[in-house]
């Protein structure tokens, strides 16, 4: 499989605590839906708790998240995003969904922008990160041109101010990445957060695939009111303890009576609220 990760958003939520509780159920739905697919030696999980069954098209992967959101039972309050993580198989103008293989598999950019929009339309998906190479600017801004989700730049940004004005030059995507160590310094980070506020964009907190058990990510993702936090799967201690650490911040604010909002369907609308 080329792509690097598929995620869900428990948009349906009602609360934070509630979106926990969707993702971890489904999460184990998945286990089980792949255990039975493939087989017990298909549940092993990676740095960030994924799942790494043996499949090898993007549209297995959804199948597999549409299998375990149906079993979980929470249809319609899942939707899906894709880090295809593109520059790592791009070369000479081509993309190579089969360089982890024997046999190539070659796209140019508008084949591969092909691929994304047949699985946009038969699948929920309402975020696409890195779709194309970190210095292929062109197809990034010929895809954004009719692309109705949020386009997540990560290689493509770096979290780095630069970045992020040419990217915007360009117009060649609407979300940042932000990852603390990407940049070195806090003070980086927030100002690159504060570019891409300022151009209307939105801004993805993320954690690192080397984690530690620190939840600062999480402080920050409410303090910025990002509305939506990368943690990985609610499978080990160093990304367990982020998505612990949201609950908390959201019970203290029940506790105090501070207002407050879950961003859930919001973050498909697009609306502008404080996010938690």
């Amino acid at each position: 499989m080329a792509f690097q990760e598929f995620m869900i958003a428990p948009v349906g939520a009602e609360s934070l605590t509630h979106a926990v509780q969707l993702g971890s159920e489904v999460y184990q739905a998945l286990k089980s839906v792949i255990t039975e697919k493939h087989g017990a030696s298909a549940i092993g999980v990676g740095d960030e708790g994924g799942f790494a069954p043996p499949i090898t098209k993007p549209s297995e992967a959804l199948d597999l998240l549409t299998a375990a959101v149906r079993k979980a039972g929470h249809g319609g309050k899942i939707e899906f995003a894709i880090d295809p993580a593109s520059s790592e198989f791009y070369s000479e103008g081509k993309y190579d969904l089969g360089f982890k293989g024997k046999k190539p598999c070659q796209l140019s950019a508008s084949g591969l922008a092909d691929l994304y929009r047949s699985l946009m339309d038969k699948y929920p998906i309402i975020l696409l990160e890195d779709p194309f190479a970190e210095d292929h600017w062109t197809a990034w801004r010929a895809f954004k041109k009719n692309c109705p989700i949020e386009l997540v730049g990560d290689d493509l940004l770096a979290t780095n101010i630069e970045r992020i004005e040419t990217a915007k030059e360009k117009d060649a995507c609407n979300s940042l990445l932000l990852k603390i160590n990407q940049i070195g310094t806090i003070t980086e980070s927030l100002e690159a957060a504060k570019k891409a506020f300022g151009y209307g964009w939105r801004v993805f907190v993320s954690h690192r695939s080397g984690e530690t058990t620190d939840d600062f990510i999480a402080d920050l993702t409410v303090a910025l009111s990002t509305g939506h936090l990368k943690s990985g799967s609610p499978c080990r201690g160093e990304r367990v303890v982020k998505y612990n650490r949201l609950m908390d911040i959201e019970d203290r604010l029940n506790v105090f009576g501070e207002p407050h909002e879950y961003a859930g369907v919001w973050m498909v609308k697009g609306k502008g609220i404080e996010y938690l």
